[in-house]
């Protein structure tokens, strides 16, 4: 989850380096909505668009992206407004980096993506906690607790439980508690600390066809929210994250 991301960053003192220069990035799935035509629209608005299904990302953007990074481009990544649901003009330019995490909740689902990540990460966090986190972070973005949580019972809840639950099995990792865990965050944080120092050999370009060697350390206890790890590049890192 991008808590979790950015509880990384911070512990590698990643969060402090001027971009262009960071060794670690986030990249988030959020950024990847589709555009919406104008009927979507009018219903997102309204809290009467899922934007927990599949279906509203740009997976070939995604990909393409993606696939970008992994040879050392710069890209230019879509920049998304959650008050008015849409995708904005300017783009956030993304330098190479060694390590990348890549995070949001429906990044296991599509198989071409995720045959990208070298370390699949999957983040649980309490059902109750996640409701109570998106909810003040709906609020913050100007709608009404009603809809807020007609939204989440209509859309959220059905589609995690569709859709981001059954990806659970692609995982790796599994964190209990999330950005609470702390006992799994510093050892993933010392196991990018070990690609960043050179510790670790090269990850097999095999792993980009989902035919490399993933790094299986499970954590006790079960999950529920994803998080993604994962390597490209030189090695990149990926994590998953609650978006809309």
């Amino acid at each position: 989850q991008s808590t979790v991301c950015e509880k990384i960053m911070e512990l590698l003192g990643q969060n402090e380096v001027e971009q262009r220069q960071r060794k670690v990035l986030i990249l988030s799935q959020d950024s990847f909505y589709k555009v919406l035509t104008a009927e979507q629209q009018a219903k997102a608005l309204k809290g009467q668009y899922n934007f927990d299904h599949p279906d509203a990302f740009d997976n070939d953007l995604m990909h393409s992206t993606l696939k970008n990074i992994v040879d050392g481009k710069t890209v230019e990544v879509p920049t998304y407004d959650f008050v008015t649901h849409s995708r904005l003009a300017e783009t956030t330019v993304v330098y190479p980096a060694d390590v990348v995490l890549f995070e949001g909740i429906l990044v296991f689902y599509n198989q071409d993506i995720r045959d990208m990540f070298h370390l699949r990460l999957f983040v649980d966090t309490d059902s109750d906690v996640r409701l109570s986190r998106r909810v003040l972070r709906d609020m913050k973005r100007g709608r009404d607790l009603e809809q807020i949580l007609t939204q989440y019972t209509t859309f959220v809840k059905p589609a995690f439980e569709e859709f981001c639950l059954p990806t659970k099995k692609y995982a790796d990792v599994i964190i209990p508690r999330g950005v609470d865990n702390m006992v799994a965050i510093n050892l993933i944080v010392q196991h990018i600390q070990d690609i960043l120092n050179g510790d670790i050999c090269k990850w097999q370009r095999g792993a980009l066809n989902g035919h490399g060697r993933t790094y299986k350390r499970p954590f006790p206890e079960q999950a529920e929210s994803a998080a993604v790890l994962a390597a490209g590049k030189r090695s990149h890192l990926e994590s998953s994250s609650r978006p809309h």
